[in-house]
């Protein structure tokens, strides 16, 4: 605001303004003439005051409620608030959103303008019922008596050659009998198998992304993780990411030592470092099952079905048939002859062909449906998958499914989604932020359980690194407030995140101090995010890469100051005007540049492999028959992490 401005508002003069802004202890330049629309109204609360004796109790002035949907466009938010789009635009973008009039921008950037106005903002949940229903929520709605016992779904995951896929082979061949005449051979990302008279669904999908994007969404089809993990191999990577997923989801976790009749294998020290990454084992005083096998050689497998089937019964999975119909996609695709086409895992009620569905933000009708044998079906009941076409648009892995009565519903609730995740675009994100100058990273973590506490503490500890320290300085649960703010402003830390959101007010006075947030929804978004501003501290290496080698058969006439010699290119291409090295027997013993090339008594650019030229080359050591000159390029290397274990 304008100095003057708010001088015609007081009715006084602009000297007798600056006068009393002086006076009542506001530190201002004397020749600032615009300042922060917050510290106008400071300043303006603070001359308007009339100070009573003694004061009556204070009694702060109500807000004005303004309720928001969880999308709403510029021009309907200026509306809501009755302040002009220009003011609603310029407010964004202080906020760092970008969006035009008629684009739709959510709750959160909505709140932050409309605290801005001095309104105290609540978000409609009644219109958003289906974008907050989870598979949670629907089966807390359901009548306890209808519900029934569903069979387990069981994940298999781990680190890559550990023996998942030679696993669910030998499962789906030797142990177990199929549900249908007949082997499996073509199955839709899961498939069922009989079992002691029990049926298990079991997930090729998700793999390691379609999980994340799975959790991304707030899916959870898995009730059981089997981790694989082979005893001659022990604990990587994607060990860990698994034992992090299951941890995030609580899902209950199975370990399956693999490939024990392996000479090298070694249980004992997978169990000791599964332990050490906080999987402790049952007979160790833990919760997790830990079961050795051979998937090869179909060596306690059994005992792995039987495990299984044991978790589900203590876990006790239910759902009602007859209930609510909610269904999880794990695969999609498009079809040449059929269109979009969606794998969904059923998780409450029974889905019907015919029925109008959305999922994501595709909708339609249940044309066909499929089972894991390619055979057509017209009901599909908990816990099983199914192939599903006649929807609109090809949906997202993790995207949940639901019944609507009719088409024109589904295709309103649907286009409600793709207007909320187009919003997200425009959700508030400023980035995190090092701290160059120490060579640190100052994170407070806000999650939305302490299991994802856990789950992000164990990922940044893989950050470790030997050239820019991490630290949290504080981390809790619940969301981003005012508090948390203040003490990433006086902290110089980046306010990280997961699964939760920021108070408007929060947002308002991270803006005024200068606090840097950014809310994940992926763990892995988060971790990718940290590592580039690590390496963007990382000042860069430079490597030479030699691009062509030429042997030199004869020298034709030396000067002071270069040497005209005949070779050979033994390997890529020769440039001009390019740097060299000069080898001897194998080791170099100097540089030099390139000057000259000559082909057929012409100068030319470049000369290809297995052709010989003459060569102009200026050289800090004298050259001889014999000699390899190598033209290289100086690139800067790739930035990498070197981990505290490297040193």
């Amino acid at each position: 605001m304008n100095i003057s401005s708010l001088s015609q508002q007081l009715n006084i003069s602009v000297s007798e303004l600056r006068r009393r802004i002086k006076e009542a202890g506001f530190n201002l330049s004397p020749t600032v003439r615009k300042i922060d629309n917050v510290l106008a109204k400071d300043i303006l609360q603070r001359l308007t005051s009339k100070p009573a004796s003694p004061p009556p109790a204070a009694v702060p002035p109500a807000k004005k409620q303004v309720t928001l949907s969880p999308v709403v466009s510029v021009r309907e938010l200026s509306g809501l608030l009755g302040v002009p789009v220009t003011a609603v635009i310029k407010t964004l973008l202080t906020n760092g959103v970008m969006a035009s009039l008629n684009e739709q921008i959510d709750f959160d950037a909505a709140a932050v303008v409309a605290t801005e106005f001095g309104f105290e903002p609540t978000e409609d949940k009644k219109s958003d019922l289906f974008l907050n229903t989870s598979v949670t929520d629907v089966l807390a709605k359901e009548n306890e008596q209808a519900l029934q016992t569903r069979p387990p779904i069981v994940a298999v995951m781990g680190h890559v050659d550990h023996g998942k896929t030679k696993l669910l082979d030998t499962i789906r061949s030797a142990n177990v009998s199929a549900l249908e005449a007949g082997a499996i051979t073509q199955h839709i990302g899961a498939y069922r198998a009989l079992y002691k008279g029990t049926t298990i669904t079991f997930l090729d999908t998700p793999g390691h992304e379609a999980f994340a994007a799975m959790r991304a969404r707030g899916a959870n089809v898995t009730d059981i993780i089997v981790l694989v993990v082979a005893a001659d191999d022990g604990v990587k990577q994607q060990t860990l990411e698994v034992i992090n997923r299951a941890r995030l989801t609580r899902t209950p976790l199975i370990v399956a030592i693999n490939k024990i009749d392996k000479p090298e294998a070694n249980p004992e020290l997978v169990k000791k470092q599964l332990a050490e990454a906080g999987v402790q084992p049952e007979e160790w005083g833990g919760k997790a099952p830990f079961v050795p096998i051979s998937a090869k050689n179909n060596i306690g497998v059994d005992k792995l079905l039987d495990t299984v089937i044991l978790t589900a019964e203590v876990e006790n999975y239910r759902a009602n048939p007859k209930g609510t119909t909610v269904a999880t996609v794990i695969e999609s695709h498009l079809s040449k002859t059929k269109g979009p086409v969606a794998t969904v895992i059923v998780q409450n009620g029974t889905l019907n062909v015919g029925d109008c569905v959305v999922a994501g933000g595709a909708y339609g009708r249940v044309r066909i449906m499929e089972d894991e044998n390619r055979k057509a079906v017209k009901t599909v009941s908990p816990s099983i998958p199914a192939r599903i076409s006649g929807l609109s648009a090809v949906p997202e892995v993790g995207d949940l499914l639901r019944v609507f009565p009719d088409a024109q519903q589904a295709q309103s609730e649907a286009r409600q989604v793709l207007q909320h995740r187009s919003a997200k675009h425009f959700a508030i994100k400023t980035g995190i932020v090092a701290d160059r100058e120490n060579q640190r990273l100052n994170l407070i973590v806000k999650a939305d359980t302490q299991g994802s506490l856990e789950a992000i503490s164990q990922e940044l500890q893989k950050l470790e690194n030997e050239d820019v320290k991490i630290k949290i300085v504080s981390q809790g649960v619940g969301d981003i407030n005012e508090s948390d703010v203040l003490s990433a402003q006086s902290s110089q830390a980046t306010l990280v995140g997961f699964h939760n959101s920021v108070l408007p007010s929060a947002a308002r006075l991270a803006r005024q101090k200068g606090v840097n947030i950014d809310v994940y929804d992926i763990i892995y978004e988060l971790t990718e995010d940290i590592t580039r501003a690590i390496l963007n501290l990382i000042l860069p290496e430079v490597e030479e890469v030699i691009v062509g080698k030429a042997k030199l058969l004869a020298i034709f006439r030396t000067e002071k100051n270069f040497v005209i010699a005949g070779g050979v290119v033994e390997e890529g291409k020769l440039q001009a005007d390019k740097k060299l090295q000069v080898f001897r027997q194998g080791q170099k013993i100097g540089t030099g540049k390139l000057t000259e090339l000559q082909r057929n008594k012409e100068q030319v650019r470049q000369v290809e492999a297995g052709v010989e030229c003459g060569m102009k080359i200026s050289s800090t050591v004298p050259l001889q028959k014999g000699d390899l000159v190598a033209i290289f390029q100086e690139k800067l290397k790739e930035k990498k992490l070197r981990r505290v274990q490297e040193k």
